[in-house]
């Protein structure tokens, strides 16, 4: 009786520490997981799919000219097809799938869930967009320069003249020459720092709405209808 008892007991102890090690592991995990804002749990959409998140893809990519289609919901051919035109011209994965960064460029990020950190990751979204958007348009650029272009993105978002969110205003049809000649890709600390000096109030272009290149722009362009308010490096800024 003895044996039979001290055999139970090992066996029941062997148990336990197997649950211990098991709750261990799932609780590292999940407080690893529940303090990562680099990997979100993301609805990933594409073709077949439908529903009221294809609605939302499908006006977004036709309020910026990819899409031509009808706002039905179903992803189909053509929504495919723009989802695509689209990844390709900002720098995306261009694999027709609407995953994570393709929902943030869209602005959509409502169906991306970072769990208790969505604000600061939606903060961070903006952040990197706006500098990714000033390392395209005014790499080697005067500081000021750099700041002056984020704000006048950020003055566009403030404006009922263009659309109110900066990815909107950067995704904008023909809104950003790099936009249009696929240029849009990456940023650097110099450009993340203009960033987040633009996101914090300073405007150095005292409320333009307008940036352009002089030395790119025809002498008939429309452009030379904007009041000019500054000039920083080759960039004027106007109203």
């Amino acid at each position: 009786m003895k044996n039979f008892s001290s055999q139970h007991k090992k066996v029941f102890l062997f148990i336990i520490s197997i649950i211990i090690l098991f709750s261990a592991g799932f609780f590292a995990f999940k407080i690893f997981y529940d303090n990562t804002d680099a990997i979100p749990v993301v609805k990933t959409v594409y073709w077949g799919n439908q529903g009221q998140v294809v609605v939302d893809i499908q006006t977004k990519l036709k309020n910026w000219g990819y899409y031509k289609g009808s706002i039905d919901g179903i992803f189909g051919t053509e929504t495919y097809n723009a989802v695509v035109y689209f990844q390709k011209k900002n720098g995306l994965k261009a694999d027709g799938v609407v995953g994570p960064k393709t929902f943030a460029a869209l602005g959509l990020t409502k169906y991306i869930d970072y769990g208790s950190s969505s604000s600061a990751a939606a903060n961070n979204s903006n952040l990197v967009l706006l500098a990714r958007a000033i390392y395209a348009e005014a790499e080697g650029e005067p500081y000021i320069g750099q700041v002056a272009v984020g704000a006048v993105l950020l003055n566009r978002v403030a404006s009922s003249s263009f659309p109110n969110t900066l990815s909107g205003v950067v995704y904008q049809s023909y809104a950003l020459e790099s936009i249009d000649t696929g240029r849009f890709s990456g940023y650097n600390n110099t450009c993340l720092q203009a960033a987040q000096d633009a996101l914090n109030g300073w405007d150095p272009t005292y409320g333009c709405l307008y940036f352009w290149n002089p030395a790119k722009v025809a002498a008939s362009s429309w452009i030379w209808t904007r009041q000019v308010v500054v000039i920083y490096g080759n960039h004027n800024f106007g109203k």
